[in-house]
């Protein structure tokens, strides 16, 4: 199945969601630290309601411990900075999209090291909600591997 990974993410309840969506679709959450939030803060445990649980989430002191340990055969990050449509790439099973942090997006040494997707915006835009962002972004992969079960 694919892989989402989020680089030090600053917001419970964004996190909370994507444990809930990574549970109904069978995706994989990685967790890089640190976080802006406690990993059992109740803004979090509501956001993903009961599904921690049920979800395949991995967590990771920084991004060479991910390197290391999760070993992600191809990995896209995901930027406003770059400009290839995330619609018009060719997803794989185990494929990984990295998100950076809500406030600071992820650092320049990893954007420089990895292809990279955008979602198309109105003019002026700055950015959307991460969890809407990583949404999108896993369904289209998902929907491109026919949305098939991941065991």
């Amino acid at each position: 199945m694919i892989n989402l990974v989020l680089y030090e993410p600053e917001i419970p309840n964004n996190t909370g969601s994507l444990i809930r969506l990574s549970a109904n679709m069978g995706a994989n959450l990685h967790l890089i630290k640190p976080y802006g939030f406690e990993i059992n803060d109740k803004r979090l445990r509501r956001a993903g309601l009961d599904y921690k649980d049920l979800a395949n989430v991995n967590e990771y002191d920084n991004f060479d411990d991910y390197l290391d340990k999760a070993s992600p055969e191809k990995i896209y990050i995901v930027s406003t900075k770059v400009k290839t449509n995330y619609a018009n790439v060719k997803y794989f099973k185990g494929d990984s999209f990295l998100f950076g942090s809500e406030t600071k997006g992820l650092p320049r040494e990893i954007m420089d090291e990895y292809d990279g997707i955008t979602l198309p915006m109105q003019k002026g835009s700055r950015s959307l909600n991460l969890a809407n962002c990583v949404s999108i972004v896993a369904y289209e992969a998902w929907r491109q591997l026919g949305f098939s079960n991941p065991s």
